[in-house]
């Protein structure tokens, strides 16, 4: 240590100059973020003196405006960021700029990952914000004084940020705190007045301190005419220096609720609701989440961007962060505002959080509160549905504990309508169950008409039974999840035994074991006829038009899910169907008077009839068509 009378040249704590490599040399991705630093510092600098000017008003030695301001030079390549904040006394110079807490230091070293996005963001969590100056600077002046102070007892500290820095006392006529970085070659690009407005409107544009920066201007004479020649500086404030969500709700107009969705989302049109909401408690913390009027390019692209805007204090810290809400939930949009997480912490650690997941859930339960209340108008729902609606049928797989909130906002078509418009939701569908009707009956098919013309309707549909109609590609996927609503099963119509409950009477019941009894000798038949291309082979009370269906067991993979799997290059497991024919149909007596080959045929092709209505494929359609071009002309 070298020492003048007024100088001296102190060394880096032993982790600062590591921690000072690691910035130097693997961070330059991420560079941009050396301002919101310093400027979330020189912010903390002004509310301290805010605080202590409550009890000692000379504090502010008659400047009373709290500012920072951002000048630069792009002949000398520099950045200044100035506030007229507390400022700082030598010792707090030597302490703060210095030196850190070992314990914090080390910590914050056993954190970096060695990817740079990562660690970039954990640059501010132990204090360490004021070091990624040396990102884009390679040499770093700070003056300083206290405020309340004499002028005389301002501090300069410079650094190249190698191993050393020089503290000097020096004559300061004003308190607070000015940085000066002395910018790197390859770092000019900051010293530009566009780019310096773009990254304070980035990170610190909510802010509650004003950040200024000079415009020059023409000066102009007493009437208003500019003097040729002459120029005048005038100081433009770049930020916003408000926080709407910080704001009471009663005090926000609609407007600027629309208004500020279409900056934070960047869309142009409006949202269709939000939520506005602040906690306090042992978790503290403000949200507001929008749903959009409309989906983004990328809306199934489930590993895309996505998650709200995440400030810590009003500092902004990411743009995406995707941990507090689930992936069902990727279209809504908004900002979380909080001082209970560690700033800056990178993604791994933020999942691993107790904090991060209270807030996730209590976030999830906001959102769909949300969705329910905007259920309320139903052409807005709807809008909703359309937009959105398939991606919320993720939810019941991805989030069990909000399972039945997420059934109750699933929208479906159903033979109420027989519409394709989907719009009819659970709730609906129980209200308007028979007397008797224990479940909620559903049937999945590749498209709306192909579903509504299903064969297995026909028993629904004579006996006034509402069934849902499912066509969308998740829709099986869905259901495989979904199995109640209400404390009412779901079950599909075409996979097992069909058992209609006390919609039934006895009487007919008897009347279908007896007709089963009676074609005993038919089923046998047909059975041996079609051998190993079917499991089983029964008499049917659910078909009243068709001749026959096919059923497959209660708990196999649908025809749709098998096609999608076998479309992605999955194998699956071959299933057998089960083949159900109508006693009452003209074709099955015309089967059960057939004899030898002819007999064969009409089993087949009343089989291969089932599976194409059914939506399947058939493994020789040209077998098929020669059997029926043979039934036609005989």
């Amino acid at each position: 240590m070298s020492t003048t009378a007024h100088e001296e040249t102190l060394g880096f704590q032993t982790e600062v100059k590591q921690l000072l490599h690691l910035m130097i040399h693997s961070l330059y991705s991420n560079r941009e973020i050396f301002l919101r630093e310093l400027i979330s510092n020189a912010a903390d600098a002004c509310d301290k003196l805010r605080y202590a000017a409550l009890d000692n008003d000379a504090l502010y030695e008659g400047d009373s405006e709290l500012r920072i301001e951002i000048t630069h030079d792009e002949k000398a390549g520099t950045v200044t960021v100035r506030d007229n904040g507390i400022g700082m006394s030598r010792d707090e110079v030597i302490h703060n700029l210095g030196t850190i807490a070992r314990s914090g230091t080390a910590e914050f070293l056993k954190q970096l990952s060695g990817e740079q996005q990562k660690d970039a963001r954990l640059i501010g969590q132990f204090g360490v914000g004021f070091y990624s100056s040396f990102i884009v600077a390679d040499e770093v002046t700070v003056r300083t004084r206290k405020a309340g102070t004499d002028k005389a007892e301002g501090v300069e500290w410079r650094s190249r940020g190698e191993g050393e820095f020089t503290v000097a006392d020096i004559e300061n006529e004003r308190h607070g705190t000015e940085i000066v970085l002395h910018l790197k070659p390859d770092a000019k690009e900051f010293a530009d007045d566009f780019r310096l407005k773009g990254l304070v409107r980035k990170y610190s544009d909510h802010i509650e301190v004003p950040v200024r920066m000079p415009r020059i201007e023409a000066a102009k004479d007493d009437d208003g005419n500019e003097i040729e020649g002459s120029e005048v500086t005038t100081w433009e404030t770049v930020n916003e220096a408000t926080a709407l969500w910080s704001r009471p709700k009663g005090e926000i107009s609609d407007d600027e609720y629309k208004a500020f969705y279409k900056h934070v989302a960047h869309d142009f049109s409006d949202p269709l609701t939000w939520s506005h909401n602040k906690v306090e408690g042992k978790l503290e913390y403000t949200s507001l989440l929008f749903v959009p009027g409309r989906a983004p390019f990328d809306l199934y692209e489930r590993d895309g961007s996505r998650g709200v805007k995440l400030y810590v204090q009003r500092v902004f810290i990411m743009d995406d962060a995707e941990q507090f809400l689930p992936l069902y939930l990727r279209f809504i949009k908004g900002v979380l505002d909080t001082r209970e997480l560690s700033l800056n912490v990178s993604r791994e650690l933020l999942q691993q959080d107790p904090k991060v997941e209270k807030i996730k859930s209590a976030l999830t339960k906001r959102a769909l509160d949300m969705l329910k209340k905007l259920a309320k108008d139903k052409e807005s729902y709807q809008t909703f549905w359309n937009t959105f609606g398939t991606v919320l049928k993720e939810g019941p797989a991805e989030d069990y504990a909000n399972r039945e909130k997420i059934a109750g906002l699933l929208r479906f078509s159903s033979t109420h309508t027989d519409s394709a418009t989907q719009d009819q939701s659970l709730a609906d569908y129980v209200e308007r169950m028979k007397e008797g009707q224990a479940k909620i009956y559903y049937i999945v098919a590749d498209s709306f008409n192909a579903a509504k013309s299903s064969p297995h309707l026909e028993i629904f549909r004579k006996k006034g039974i509402e069934v849902l109609l499912l066509s969308d590609r998740i829709d099986e996927w869905l259901m495989s999840h979904l199995t109640d609503f209400d404390g009412k099963t779901l079950l599909d119509v075409a996979k097992g035994d069909l058992d209609l409950g006390e919609i039934e009477g006895e009487e007919e019941k008897k009347a279908q074991e007896e007709t089963a009894k009676a074609k005993e000798a038919l089923v046998k038949r047909v059975k041996e006829a079609l051998g190993d291309e079917v499991q089983e082979v029964k008499v049917t009370h659910r078909l009243i038009d068709s001749p026959a269906c096919v059923v497959l067991p209660e708990h196999e993979m649908g025809f749709q899910m098998r096609r999608i799997m076998e479309a992605a290059g999955q194998k699956v497991p071959e299933v057998k169907p089960i083949l159900e024919l109508n006693p009452e149909h003209a074709l099955v007596d015309r089967l059960e008077s057939a004899e030898g080959e002819r007999f064969a045929d009409l089993a087949r092709i009343l089989l291969d009839q089932a599976i194409i209505a059914e939506g399947g494929h058939l493994d020789d359609p040209a077998a098929y068509v020669k059997r029926l071009n043979a039934l036609l002309i005989a």
